[in-house]
């Protein structure tokens, strides 16, 4: 399983603008699923009228029956917000945050690492603990080959709306509910531009580049913080600094690995930057734990 890494830029494909919904409860959960379903098929029929074939299909997959969509967007990169599992029921909602190259055209290796981390919660889950995921393409990631991907520019945008996703699912399910945000290469910055104050158990950097934070106290959260890279992930090699550039911050600072970081660093096994969610693997494993609240039974290197 890998996790997108790279992407062309999109070029503009009629779409519908986004089905207008109010915020969803548990017991609007089916109608917004439905509505959403309904916005993805209108977009996939656009796409085709517009001869793209592929778009076409990746939105018609989104409106499949089967599919849990809390959020759709079909317009540009594309966006969507997908559930897996008994959202309004569970007790442990583990949140996937892409990196960079994740959109409507990728979305199904984004995808794949959703349902395998979902597998492995239900796997690994006490008896009577019943668990979701959240797979939220939520905001435009940038491209691996682009300026924004050394900036925290993106992350600034997307932050607000993944503080609005945790509000959702804070209405949609239990008080006990316990939320994990689990953030992948660029990700993690979103996840760190979002921390403070953040009603959440857990913010777990994976392959990460940086925070943008020197620490992590400086993400301003009661949440525990976690980090993880594998032994082949080439990020290990990406300059851990931060400089002013034409106005604007380039670069993440702190490897949030290093013990200068203070985050809680567990084993992520010894595969590359698109491995963290591969079946068996000792990353989705911990990344499974750490999402259940089992943190005495996470391995660390």
């Amino acid at each position: 399983m890998v996790l997108p890494l790279s992407g062309a830029a999109q070029p503009r494909i009629p779409a519908p603008a986004p089905a207008a919904l109010a915020p969803p409860t548990a017991a609007t959960l089916d109608e917004a699923y439905a509505a959403n379903r309904a916005n993805a098929a209108r977009a996939s029929r656009m796409a085709a009228g517009h001869g793209d074939d592929h778009r076409a299909a990746a939105d018609r997959a989104m409106a499949d029956r089967s599919r849990h969509l809390l959020a759709f967007d079909g317009r540009g990169a594309g966006l969507a917000t997908e559930v897996f599992g008994d959202l309004a029921h569970a007790d442990r909602v583990a949140v996937l945050v892409p990196g960079s190259d994740t959109g409507l055209d990728t979305y199904g290796r984004f995808r794949t690492a959703a349902l395998a981390l979902h597998r492995q919660l239900a796997a690994e889950a006490p008896a009577g603990t019943r668990t979701a995921v959240v797979a939220w393409l939520g905001y435009e990631t940038p491209g691996t080959v682009s300026t924004t991907v050394a900036t925290t520019g993106r992350a600034d945008r997307a932050a607000p709306r993944l503080r609005g996703l945790v509000g959702d699912l804070r209405r949609i399910t239990g008080p006990g509910t316990r939320v994990a945000l689990l953030c992948h290469s660029y990700g993690s910055v979103v996840c760190a531009r979002a921390a403070h104050g953040l009603d959440v158990a857990d913010i777990v950097l994976v392959g990460s580049p940086g925070t943008g934070a020197d620490t992590a106290a400086g993400l301003h959260t009661d949440a525990r913080i976690w980090a993880g890279r594998g032994a082949d992930d080439w990020v290990e090699h990406v300059p851990h600094v931060s400089a002013g550039l034409f106005g604007t911050t380039v670069g993440f600072g702190t490897d949030p690995v290093s013990p200068d970081f203070g985050a809680r660093v567990f084993d992520a096994g010894g595969g590359g930057h698109s491995d963290y969610f591969d079946p068996g693997s000792r990353s989705l494993t911990n990344l499974a734990r750490i999402a259940l609240g089992e943190t005495t039974e996470v391995t660390h290197d």
